[in-house]
């Protein structure tokens, strides 16, 4: 039991990365109708952007975390300004296309500046964690946990006690409706990049020091939030946390007990399953349209 519930607390950690990396998934697609495929890179920048900071720089842990939060948001509206907004008249495939360009620029202009070679992040904490009986609660998970709850619990105030938040809303349900009623429709979309940006940049702040900051990094954890979005059903807020903490808990149990070297192939099983029998996933409705 003891071990079955460090696994579990393990896996809600690692599903917290993923969910907040979903959570910008499907809030840009909500806002522009397109899945932004750079999603993952933007943790990956705010994981690099930490190492350069803290310790290239030798800048406090902080404040390299505040001010590496601030250049994914000043990166947000660049990303959307150079992304988006020249094909926000297009169909989907050329936005989908321009941000698959865009993450593999980014990649490539971060492997040209770094190198291949994994750097390491030291944690904020001096300890490594408490113990509740058998299990350990490590600092780390226990920060990326804290964090992801409270940004949900900021999000769900923001959307739905505030005046900008209530915009947005309009916004991801018709542009057309929002535009007529006097709600500018391009800084809403500007105000959701520099948002889903910051959102990815707090994951990769909060995930480096528990994995290599690598290249790659940024790929892997996009592929695990979008299949979490997908599970939660695609366009979910509510169901991009759920899927990501589901994605997390089976991939660290499969690991456990079934093969480490396969703990990836986990999640695209869960969403196999999903697909095969719930096509919508678990909170999406299901939508019929005429021949």
């Amino acid at each position: 039991m003891g071990f079955n519930l460090q696994l579990l607390f393990t896996g809600i950690g690692v599903g917290s990365i993923y969910a907040l990396v979903a959570l910008g998934f499907v809030l840009i697609y909500r806002a522009t109708n397109v899945v932004n495929f750079a999603q993952g890179d933007f943790a990956m920048l705010g994981a690099f952007s930490m190492v350069v900071l803290a310790i290239d720089f030798g800048l406090p842990y902080w404040l390299s975390i505040i001010l590496t939060l601030a250049a994914l948001a000043a990166f947000g509206s660049i990303f959307n300004l150079a992304v988006y907004y020249p094909l926000r008249n297009r169909s989907f495939l050329p936005v989908i296309i321009s941000t698959i360009g865009a993450s593999i620029l980014l990649e490539n202009g971060v492997l040209a500046a770094y190198g291949p070679r994994p750097q390491s992040l030291p944690t904020v904490f001096s300890g490594q964690g408490i113990t509740i009986g058998s299990v350990f609660l490590d600092s780390q998970y226990l920060l990326i946990i804290g964090v992801a709850a409270a940004m949900v619990a900021f999000q769900f105030l923001f959307f739905e006690r505030t005046f900008i938040g209530k915009k947005l809303q309009a916004v991801s349900q018709d542009k057309e409706m929002a535009s007529l009623l006097g709600i500018s429709v391009g800084t809403m979309i500007m105000v959701t990049f520099i948002y889903s940006a910051t959102l990815g940049g707090l994951a990769g702040v909060l995930v480096a020091p528990i994995l290599f900051v690598s290249v790659g990094m940024g790929s892997s954890i996009a592929l695990k939030a979008f299949a979490a979005s997908i599970i939660g059903g695609f366009g979910e807020v509510t169901g991009a946390i759920i899927g990501g903490l589901i994605l997390g808990v089976i991939e660290t149990f499969g690991a456990a007990y079934i093969s480490v070297p396969y703990k990836d192939a986990f999640a695209f099983l869960a969403l196999f399953i999903v697909l095969l029998f719930r096509p919508q996933g678990l909170l999406g409705e299901r939508v019929a349209e005429k021949a």
